[in-house]
Order: structure tokens, then sequence, then C-alpha cells
């Protein structure tokens, strides 16, 4: 006589069922606590980059102006004239890291960042059209304002995203085909935009110079609100259709196998981080290997085999804020924040094409 054995169920390392009503979820403690430092140090960075200035304001006491309190003259520094800059540029970062866990996980290479294939570049390309040629489009109001900018960075990055991805395509498309096809597309639209740098009038190529750098000076509340509202609408749209990047890991034919429509997938998580560098780039420029290096950064700190979009967001945000404190403090003058990413991404590029090359050879 056969006994019936009853066996516990199988548990995931460092994952827990969690059940919330008809809800079932996945609790993973250290995604939480990586999420919280990552939380932690962003606060932290906002405070200490609002507070520099001509009038110094604490950290306890920047804390507490933003909570509410403090007097008037506090609020009036802290919360009308320097918090739109430090806030802008977590929005920013939180976009671009965005971005760039979504582009890494759905070609599933680490290189296939925004700004290395191309798509910041289709995005400043049409930004720099705009303020260097605007003028002329003035009489359907078409020009280098809150809303033409963004605007334009949008059709841009859609533009260079979509040339990308069909000269990519071939029955399909190959991580490491769309990134070679991307870095051709990138030098393509740099130079464009060199281009338009030497045919434009003084002053306007001195605005495009500041803005491809990739700067935070002088940004307002007016520049907050497009990043808000783009994550507010594009980070929901992709957490939905996240649940298909584990699928996506795997070759097509295999995700094809499990019933994922790769195409559709990858085509709507595609114009989700167009959609989110574009408006990213047209508020502040292209901030350099932010895209790159975040989503990284991330993944290793949870462990996980792709870019977690979440952690992602918070680790960008933290790190364009402070990048921008060290352009603030650290060289003597201040500089465009770009610069320093660019200066932190860069050695991170060469490590990840050195570790690819590594990988290929093996």
């Amino acid at each position: 006589m056969a006994l019936a054995v009853s066996l516990p169920p199988a548990r995931v390392p460092g994952r827990r069922a969690l059940r919330i009503g008809p809800v079932s979820l996945v609790w993973r403690p250290r995604v939480a606590l990586v999420g919280l430092a990552g939380v932690a140090v962003l606060v932290l960075g906002l405070a200490l980059n609002v507070g520099i200035g001509e009038v110094r304001i604490s950290v306890p006491d920047v804390l507490i102006t933003l909570l509410g309190g403090g007097d008037p003259g506090q609020r009036f520094i802290v919360v009308g004239l320097r918090l739109p800059r430090s806030l802008t540029g977590a929005l920013v970062g939180a976009a671009l890291a965005g971005a760039g866990a979504i582009t890494q996980a759905i070609v599933r290479n680490p290189l296939a960042s925004p700004d290395v294939i191309g798509f910041t570049a289709g995005a400043s390309a049409a930004a720099v059209f705009v303020i260097v040629l605007g003028a002329g489009f003035g009489s359907v109001g078409f020009t280098a304002s809150v809303v033409g900018l963004p605007l334009a960075a949008l059709i841009g990055g859609l533009l260079s995203a979509f040339a990308i991805y069909a000269l990519a395509w071939r029955k399909g498309v190959q991580g490491f085909r769309l990134v070679l096809v991307g870095i051709g597309i990138n030098a393509m639209l740099i130079a464009v935009v060199e281009w338009l740098l030497v045919i434009a009038q003084v002053t306007d190529a001195a605005r495009a110079y500041t803005w491809i750098n990739g700067s935070l000076n002088g940004r307002g509340w007016e520049h907050v609100v497009p990043v808000a509202v783009a994550l507010a609408v594009l980070v929901p749209a992709a957490l939905v259709l996240a649940h298909v990047l584990g699928a996506l890991q795997l070759s097509d034919d295999s995700a094809r196998g499990l019933g994922i429509p790769v195409d559709k997938a990858r085509t709507l998580l595609l114009l989700t981080a167009v959609g989110l560098c574009s408006v990213a780039t047209a508020s502040a420029g292209p901030l350099a290997f932010v895209a790159l290096v975040a989503p990284q950064i991330a993944q290793r700190a949870v462990g996980a085999a792709r870019p977690p979009i979440t952690i992602s967001l918070i680790f960008g945000a933290a790190l364009t804020v402070i990048a921008d404190l060290l352009a603030r403090t650290a060289f003597g003058a201040e500089l465009p924040v770009g610069i320093v990413t660019a200066v932190i991404g860069a050695p991170y590029l060469l490590y990840l094409i050195a570790r690819q090359g590594r990988r290929t050879r093996a």
C-alpha cells in the first residue's frame, strides 16, 4: 500500500510569499533594504544640495522646512529658490535610470543604455534644432520653450529609436546588433548637433552648449512639472509591462513558447524607455551615463538577474543629485552636472566593455 507523502512547498532563498486578501506578492527583504538605503542617500543628498548657497542652511533645518516648518525666509529660499533644481535633478536621474533599466533588460545587454545606442542623441539633436532654429517656427508656436523643447526631444527620441530598431531588425532583434547600430546612429546624430552649433548664432550656440553638457543651473518649477508628469504616466506603464521582462531574458523562441508576444512587448517597453529619456533630456540636457550606470549598480545591489526598475529609479535619482552636489562644491567652480556624471560613468563603460569581451572569448 502506497503512502501519500506531503512535501513542504519549495522556497526560494531571499524570497517570502506575502498574501493580502486575494493578492499574492513576493516579499524580498534584500530589495526592500536596498531601496530604503537608496531613499536615505537620496534624501540626504537633496538636503545637502538644497542647503548650499550664499545663505547656508543646515541639513536639519532643510528637512524641517521641507516638512512644513522653518521661518518664512527659509521656506522661500528652500522651496521657492533651491528645491526645484535638486528636484529636477532627482526626477531626471530617475527617468534616465528607468529608461536604462528597461532598455538593458529587453536587449539583454548591459551596454544598451539610451545614451550609448542613440536614443538620447536623437532627443538632443531635436532639442538643439529647436534652440538654434526655433525662431523660424514662431508663427506656429514651435519655439524653444517649456512646451516646445520637451516635445521636440520626444519626437527626436522616437525617430532615432525607430531608425535604430528598423536597421537592427533581422527576423528579430539581437542585443549586440542593436548596440552596434545604435552606436553608429549615435555618432551620426552627434555630428548633426555639431553642425547645428556651427551654423548657430553666438547666443544660441552658447545656450545650446550649456544645455548639451547637461546642466541643472537655473531650473525652476516649470522644469519639474514635465518630468514629473512623464514619470507619473510612464513609470506605472513600465511596471505593468515589466511582468514580461523575465521571459524576455530568454531567447525569443523560448519567450514565444511561454505565450509572450515578444515583438509587441518589446516595442511597448522600448516606447516607454524612449519617452522617459526624451523628456529627461529635454529638461536638463543629456546627462551622460546615468542610464548606463544606475541600473547596473541597482542590479548588483539586489543580486537580480536583470536591472530592477524601481531600485534603478531610486539609484538614478540619488546619483544625479550627488553628482550635482559634487559639481557645485568639489572643483572650486560650478560645473555642469553632465561633466561629473561622464567622469563617473566613462570608466564604468570601459569596465563593461572589457567584461563583455572576456565573456565573448570564454
